[in-house]
Parts: structure tokens; sequence; C-alpha cells
């Protein structure tokens, strides 16, 4: 299973394109028009949010609700392409048109500079229009897919942010998935908070960093369950699951960091207090006492819940712009601003749950015969014996 994105912010539209789905597997326009609409909740979100409502339109793969194993190709329409058709044309256009929104001053933080220098670009709009957090919008659409095989396998999935522009709450000891969304899954904040004030401190927080014209970001936890031991390998680096869902995690725009289990506290302990003790029963077959590592060892799961956290920076556009420099003339400017907004943190979260579910689902795919949704089943229950009996 593989896929590829494509698409500008204020382009016509954008587009994905699955290949390796297994035949057979249910599959609506609704079970990714749910996923869409999740990622453009969440408080903090600003203009765009109001003028895109994205739907998406499967236009090949799919029949009869069924796949059928072909390329699933997904589109969504960007309704703002309309004041945008001049100057995000395909065709050449008068050069007083190309001069509209033209931008030769970088935003710090942004891929702006950069990718200008790399693509020897005078217009660093061409940058910022591939580079946007619109980008997310296909990969959460592809998440959604990959998210339907895992639930019609028996695997869940949820995310919920823990760390909010520095901000965080007391979680239980033991959380699991129906937890999660049953609490932060029906929040704004997208949150575990048995105490609303806290959640009115928070809001308020936001809208704080909002009149300043500043920005936040936070830190998002997303955890799977029932997924089975031996996904993903020890014997090549780049065959660790946990390393592809680290480099996946990393990819999703402003995301800084990624870790696991107990992550980077696991430094400061010692290995008596960090490494899981393994039991063993009839009914369970292998499990863990404590799930310190986050359901990984040695790059493979290990059959307990994965716990994954991801770090997302602030929102680099601010609309109480940095100094940078002007790319045409060299000489000090106040950043351009473009449309943002105060935090994007639990869309962020959703971004990062669906990206974690591609990434699982490929690996699936990978390891168990998939021609048609049924044989994937049937290998996997028939793997999961197997281990059972080990």
């Amino acid at each position: 299973m593989r896929y590829f994105t494509a698409g500008e912010s204020h382009g016509p539209r954008l587009t994905a394109i699955i290949e390796g789905l297994p035949a057979g597997m249910p599959l609506t326009t609704e079970d990714i028009n749910i996923e869409l609409k999740r990622r453009q909740g969440g408080y903090g979100r600003g203009g765009r949010m109001k003028i895109e409502s994205d739907q998406v339109e499967i236009t090949s793969g799919v029949r009869h609700g069924l796949t059928l194993g072909s390329p699933v190709t997904l589109n969504v329409t960007n309704r703002d392409f309309k004041n945008w058709e001049q100057i995000m044309a395909a065709a050449d256009v008068e050069d007083k048109v190309k001069q509209q929104r033209r931008l030769t001053k970088p935003r710090p933080g942004h891929a702006d500079l950069v990718g200008g220098q790399k693509y020897e670009f005078d217009d660093l709009r061409n940058v910022l229009e591939r580079s946007s957090a619109r980008e997310t919008t296909m990969r959460v659409a592809v998440g959604a897919v990959a998210k339907k095989l895992l639930h019609e396998l028996g695997i869940e999935i949820a995310n919920h942010v823990v760390n909010f522009g520095g901000k965080t709450v007391e979680l239980p000891s033991e959380l699991t998935v129906a937890q999660i969304k049953a609490t932060a899954g029906q929040n704004d904040l997208s949150m575990i908070m048995e105490d609303e004030t806290h959640a009115d401190e928070i809001r308020a927080y936001i809208d704080e960093i909002k009149k300043a014209g500043d920005t936040i970001g936070g830190i998002v936890e997303v955890r799977l369950e029932n997924v089975p031991a031996g996904l993903g390998s020890y014997v090549q680096y780049d065959r660790k699951l946990d390393a592809k869902i680290a480099a996946a995690v990393v990819s999703i725009n402003a995301f800084k960091g990624v870790e696991f289990g107990l992550g980077f506290e696991a430094g400061k302990l010692k290995g008596s207090q960090v490494m899981d003790e393994i039991l063993w029963t009839k009914e369970d077959g292998y499990t863990r006492r404590s799930n310190n590592l986050g359901g990984f060892e040695g790059g493979m799961t290990n059959g307990e819940q994965i716990i994954v956290r991801g770090v997302m920076k602030p929102i680099p556009t601010l609309y109480k712009p940095l100094m940078s420099v002007d790319t045409q003339t060299h000489e000090l400017y106040k950043a351009s601003v473009e449309r943002s907004d105060p935090t994007a943190l639990p869309a962020a979260g959703v971004v990062m749950e669906n990206v974690v579910a591609t990434v699982l689902a490929q690996e699936i795919c990978e390891k168990f015969s998939s021609d048609s949704f049924v044989e994937l089943k049937n290998a996997l229950e028939h793997y999961k014996n197997r281990l059972k009996e080990y």
C-alpha cells in the first residue's frame, strides 16, 4: 500500500491516489468526510476553516461501497480557488497578474526561504502553496481509508492533547482508546479533563495569544489497541516500525519530535524502572506487566497498546510578524502575513492520528496476503492464533 498527494493551498483541488488496498474492503465518502471535518475543528481555528468545508469525491477504485483492488483516487475541491483563478492559473498569465500576491518576504520558521533557494524561485508563493498545512487535508483523507481498514480488523486508534502551549492535565495511569474518544474526542481542545474550569482557562489563554498576534503549539499523544505483536522488524534499520512512525509524524507540518511510551523520561531512570516484565497466560498469551516502552521492542510491536507522542511547534505565521529579509532587495523587513490561526493543535492531533494509522495499515498490508480483504482478515487471524500458541 502506497500513496501520493498533490495540490496547492489555493489551487483548484487536492488529490490523493492510494495503491495496494485489498479488494472488497468497505469504503464510503462518509468514512473520509468524518475525518476531514475533525481536521477542521478545534478551538483556535480561523478564517480558512470558515471558507472551506472539505468533502471528498472518490473518482476511482471503489464500486458499490467496496474497493476494487485498483488505485483509489480521492479529490477535495478548494472553494477558495474562485478568488485565486488567475493568480494560481496553470496557463501563462500577464506580468501584472504574476505580481499579484507575489511573495518575496519569507516568514521565519516556514519553508519559504529555503524552498526558494533550493528551487530558484523569485516568487516564494511557489513554496508556500505546497508547504502549507493545507496539504495535510489529503493525508487525513488517506488516513481515513487506513483507519477504516484497521477498524475492520479490530484495531482502534485515538488521539488527545497532553500539553497545550505549556499547560498540561493529569492523566489516569491506565487510559484506553475508548476513554480517549469519550472524553477528548468530545471537546474542542481534544483534552481529557474532568474540570471544565481548566478547559475555560486554556481557551482564555488561546484568546490571549490571538490578541497578542502570537501562536502556540503543544504535544499530542496517539494510542492504538489490539495491534498484534511482530509488526516491523529488527533485521534492518529501515524496517523498524517505530522508526517509520517517527518519520511519518515528523513529516507533518510543524512537528519537531517524537517519543514512545516513557519517551525522553526514560533517559532519567534506571533500567529496572523502564523495562516491561514479560507475563504469560493460556488465555492471553504473552503480555507485559507495564508498558513503559509504548508497545515497541526492537523496532517491532510487542502486542501492548502503542503510545506515541509528537510535539508541534507554534505556527510560524504570526499576525505580529518577526523580522525577515526581502529576497528581492535584501533589505530587512517585517515578514509577510498570510491567513493563520493562534493554534491548530487539536487539528494537528487529527492529522497525527491519521498519519500513524496510515503507517500501520501499510505495514499490515505488507506483512499479510492482502489481494482481497477476506484474505487479509483470514491471514491476520491465523497469525494472531499462532502467536498465542508460541
